[in-house]
């Protein structure tokens, strides 16, 4: 068989099928997850009555980042997202670094949500509903991404609905009152800009879409319109739904509880809501779920490609046009943490090194030139300033366990660097 003939039956690049739609909507999937259902009460817990400047902290902070990050994704429309960038732009290392800190972080995060599932689906069961949700959708996604793209409609379509229900139902209560969303002086500077660290990661989800950019149709016209898009719609959500929660509850009752919509929605003396916002948490959580898997593979897939992961793992499937051993390898590991351990606490590293992620892709923004569609010089620098400052306002241990996932990054690549170079001068003797 001709080398040739080889190559047309295994690709080693992704097949462009997504629009600006389907982009958007995996973004949605992202931000719209179960995030919006639980952090509003930690942000709360944070910032006291200034719970909604944290939010538009956060925003500002997130649009940066998106645009910082759509550019870049114009100019390398490649799997791998801040990986290519910081490769590209800074080295090898920053690229690396952004790479170790989204996979490790990001797979965390993945057995976290799996574990959310399986706390609203089947309480007693957890573990074992986690991991069926999490072979579920590896199988989703290796049937192709358009297929995940039209499951990720679905999911936020019936996310949206719910959360709408819940907005409607608390602004037309007699028990909302407007008073309870002025602030006072619990909103101390460092709370907000914690509780903001806090919310940062319900906007996170845009990142998705760039990682997806070798799977884009055109785009340069498509992954600069669908990352504002999908962080517009999210931020407008997240504020309706926020100023409904503080309206029903204030935010020292909203510090409080463990499932703030649902208390939100028996305040208003709607309890028979209360069951669907658990089913639109759980939905939402696999919202969440599948779009992270997709984003984590496609960064493995572009990390693999440069051999700082098994080359194996850079295979793309050839009917399904899919990085399907990454895919595989991801679900697997995410199912093993899953079955195993209770991660939802221990996660906190995961925060900080997305937050690392982003400023590595904000330095490589502010290295473009106006003829590669640099941004305005203020956004990339607001968005490393913003996202160094969110970072290290985090808590202390969040703060020590992601750098020490971080350092530990390094010195992985380092040890690579040293045993390449020994190998090197080996072979020149």
């Amino acid at each position: 068989m001709s080398k040739s003939s080889t190559n047309a039956e295994v690709p080693d690049e992704l097949q462009r099928r997504l629009g600006v739609p389907d982009a958007v909507m995996i973004g949605l999937g992202s931000m719209i997850g179960a995030g919006i259902f639980a952090a509003l009460a930690p942000a709360a817990d944070a910032a006291g009555s200034g719970l909604l400047l944290g939010l538009a902290l956060a925003a500002v902070v997130a649009y940066c980042n998106a645009t910082s990050s759509a550019r870049l994704a114009a100019r390398y429309p490649a799997s791998g997202g801040t990986y290519v960038y910081g490769r590209e732009r800074l080295g090898a290392f920053w690229g690396y670094l952004a790479g170790w800190g989204f996979v490790v972080g990001k797979t965390a995060s993945c057995a976290a949500m799996a574990l959310t599932v399986g706390a609203y689906v089947w309480p007693a069961h957890a573990h074992v509903v986690a991991v069926a949700a999490v072979v579920a959708l590896t199988v989703a996604n290796y049937a192709g991404v358009h297929k995940s793209a039209l499951l990720t409609r679905a999911i936020v379509a019936v996310v949206l609905a719910v959360l709408a229900a819940v907005v409607v139902t608390v602004l037309t209560s007699d028990g909302a009152e407007t008073t309870r969303l002025s602030v006072s002086d619990d909103a101390t500077f460092g709370g907000v800009l914690q509780a903001a660290g806090l919310l940062f990661f319900a906007f996170a989800g845009y990142a998705r879409i760039a990682t997806l950019g070798e799977e884009v149709r055109d785009p340069a016209r498509t992954i600069p319109r669908a990352i504002p898009l999908a962080l517009g719609i999210t931020l407008a959500v997240y504020a309706v739904v926020a100023v409904a929660a503080l309206m029903a509850l204030g935010p020292h009752q909203l510090a409080d509880t463990a499932a703030p919509l649902s208390d939100a929605v028996r305040a208003s003396e709607a309890d028979w809501l209360a069951p669907v916002v658990h089913v639109g948490a759980a939905v939402a959580a696999l919202g969440s779920l599948l779009a992270l898997i997709l984003g984590v593979s496609r960064t493995t897939l572009a990390m693999a490609r440069d051999r700082h992961l098994p080359h194996a793992l850079a295979a793309i499937h050839p009917r399904h046009q899919v990085p399907h051993r990454a895919e595989l390898v991801v679900g697997a590991v995410v199912a093993l943490v899953a079955a195993t351990a209770d991660v939802r606490g221990a996660i906190g590293f995961s925060s900080f090194a997305v937050l690392a992620y982003y400023a590595i892709a904000n330095a490589s923004a502010w290295t473009l030139t106006p003829a590669e569609g640099r941004p305005h010089r203020l956004i990339p620098l607001l968005g490393l300033v913003g996202c160094l400052s969110l970072a290290f306002a985090l808590p202390l241990t969040s703060v020590l366990s992601g750098a020490a996932v971080l350092a530990l990054g390094a010195v992985v690549y380092g040890l690579r660097r040293l045993r390449s170079a020994r190998s090197d001068h080996t072979l020149g003797m």
